[in-house]
């Protein structure tokens, strides 16, 4: 993606999509981050950023060791999305969010199971949650880069949720649906613990799904 893009159109990119993150509800307050590859670097949201404060400006490039350019720091949490571009040579963009549903499942410190059939779509029969670690710290990317292994997405412990893409539409979407996916399993969860696809079920499903283009395996 750094190949096709100038630093300008990355950095536009990357407001655009921290806004429509922020508008949908995804992030409130200054909670979560995005981050674009770019070259042997990233471009990440800097720290406290909120949708009306995100500025081209102010978006930091920063190395996938931590140093930066520019006044503004990145986001405390830059080791995630560093050590998801170095496991994940082809994922371009990274999406954290605080969103909601998706902190109410990972409270629990429970994978999102298979439930429905789009649980599929981030790669396998269920979204991995990762144990609780303090925010920004090194085990927290870790833990998240190796749960990504397989997935698009995945539940942080008590924290919330990461996603990875090859661009940031993608990304985002990702960030999204999980959101989606976990309303609708607390909603079912009301009725009793719901039913879960068989592997026959999700076999076939992802022979479909492979024909349609229609999941993104990782």
């Amino acid at each position: 993606m750094a190949d096709t893009f100038d630093e300008l159109s990355l950095r536009q990119a990357l407001v655009a999509h921290y806004q429509k993150v922020d508008a949908l509800g995804l992030n409130e307050m200054a909670s979560g981050n995005l981050s674009v590859r770019f070259g042997e670097q990233m471009l990440i949201s800097p720290g406290g950023a909120t949708g009306d404060s995100i500025s081209v400006d102010n978006v930091v490039a920063t190395a996938f060791d931590g140093s930066y350019e520019g006044e503004r720091s990145p986001s405390s949490e830059w080791r995630m999305h560093a050590a998801i571009y170095e496991r994940h040579p082809e994922s371009n963009a990274v999406v954290h969010t605080h969103s909601d549903y998706c902190v109410a499942v990972s409270s629990h410190e429970m994978a999102l199971p298979g439930f429905h059939y789009l649980v599929g779509v981030f790669g396998g029969g269920d979204v991995p949650c990762v144990p609780y670690s303090t925010f920004g710290t090194q085990q927290l990317a870790d833990d998240a880069s190796n749960a990504l292994t397989h997935r698009t997405a995945c539940l942080l412990g008590n924290h919330g949720m990461i996603a990875r893409g090859p661009n940031l539409e993608s990304a985002v979407d990702f960030a999204q649906r999980l959101e989606v996916m976990c309303r609708q399993y607390v909603l079912a969860r009301a009725m009793g613990e719901p039913k879960r696809l068989s592997d026959p079920q999700w076999e076939e499903f992802f022979e479909k799904a492979e024909a349609l283009s229609y999941a993104s395996r990782a």
